[in-house]
């Protein structure tokens, strides 16, 4: 029987301040650098949606549905702000859906020279996942989907069984992903034009595949041959839809049963690498690989200038030290890795790139300041 994952990544990223220091600098707190209110706003907003999503998605596990989550540790941290959210998930998790892990802070560290950091972030997520919901997670997958080489067998020692990633054509040429690949850590690629289906266009009434029900997705997966099918789609793209209408919720319930009509079942990335035969492709044992490239994140100075900051912070902080002070600075170094800051300082329109690197870079400076004046 061939098989799709469906797995959602859970991120709400901290939004970062337009930040113009004052003559002489203010303390270095949260809220200088970070939209402590905008944030708290976003997850409230998203709150009132997820009991209605994650209704759809507990009756859809009921009718033989299976999903996978990737639950960042930015996203858990501000759910504090709405406790419901985690009870949520939480009761997901309890009906058989799956934890996905990756760097606590949905962060940039895999580009890391020193990888020290990399395995410390991956680690705190397993535990803070481990501690909300009662799992060890067992797949893995970067933020941004990201294929690093340097990072397989380290993925493999932490004791992960299977790895996503993007499933772009640098890996794939002109081939679909559909198979489990061989790697020192078994790899599902996404399919990404189904999963865009689902995360971009379902509510597009200007697409040719609107309206999208879950028989027609269905029949499309049927008409590719293969063994595993990996969709991996946003989570806050369910609430967009949801607020152009409901459909996406039938669409959600709806799924396993005409999945199960054309014969296809539902598996977690875990079970699907060990359902089926390993497949060779050469281009994963040389090829980096991102969501919609590399590039996206690394394609300028500007996002090159701010990993090699970031890098030179974290080599300032050092890995010593427990104090308060301390350990808040590392806190704050550790939200300026979200991967969504390099993505906005390569914005299409050229200027806010541009604006987002100046002020970006202006951070760092200044925590870098922080840090030298306290001694560390």
């Amino acid at each position: 029987m061939k098989a799709v994952c469906v797995c959602f990544e859970v991120n709400l990223p901290l939004p970062v301040k337009w930040y113009w220091p004052r003559e002489g600098y203010s303390s270095v707190e949260m809220d200088t650098y970070f939209d402590m209110e905008m944030a708290s706003r976003n997850i409230t907003r998203l709150g009132k949606d997820t009991s209605a999503i994650n209704g759809a998605l507990a009756d859809s596990i009921g009718s033989g549905g299976k999903y996978a989550f990737d639950i960042s540790g930015i996203f858990l941290e501000q759910c504090k702000w709405t406790p419901g959210i985690l009870q949520s998930f939480s009761e997901l998790i309890d009906l058989g859906a799956g934890l996905i892990a990756s760097p606590y802070y949905h962060s940039v560290c895999p580009f890391f020279s020193d990888l020290q950091e990399f395995k410390t972030q991956v680690l705190m997520h397993v535990k803070s996942l481990g501690n909300i919901f009662g799992n060890r997670p067992v797949t893995f997958a970067n933020p941004e989907l990201l294929l690093e080489q340097k990072l397989m067998r380290h993925i493999r020692e932490m004791g992960f069984e299977c790895l996503i990633s993007e499933g772009s054509h640098n890996l794939t040429g002109e081939a679909v992903p559909v198979h489990v690949y061989d790697h020192e850590v078994p790899v599902l690629l996404r399919h990404i034009n189904l999963s865009e289906d689902i995360e971009k266009r379902f509510s597009d009434t200007q697409w040719p595949g609107f309206p999208l029900i879950a028989r027609k997705f269905a029949a499309w997966m049927a008409g590719i041959q293969g063994d595993v099918i990996t969709l991996y789609i946003k989570y806050n793209a369910l609430q967009t839809h949801l607020h152009r209408g409901t459909e996406i919720l039938g669409f959600l319930r709806e799924l396993p049963l005409c999945l199960e009509q054309e014969g296809i079942g539902m598996l977690l990335p875990e079970e699907a690498v060990k359902e089926f035969r390993k497949m060779e492709l050469p281009s994963l044992y040389s090829k980096n690989t991102a969501r919609y490239g590399t590039h996206n994140l690394l394609g300028n100075h500007a996002q090159h200038l701010y990993l090699h900051e970031l890098q030179s912070i974290g080599e300032k902080l050092g890995t010593d030290g427990s104090d308060e002070y301390h350990e808040k600075l590392r806190n704050i170094y550790r939200y300026l890795q979200q991967s969504d800051i390099l993505l906005e300082i390569n914005a299409e329109e050229r200027r806010l790139g541009y604006e987002r690197a100046v002020n970006d870079l202006s951070i760092l400076s200044d925590l870098s300041r922080s840090i030298l004046e306290s001694g560390q």
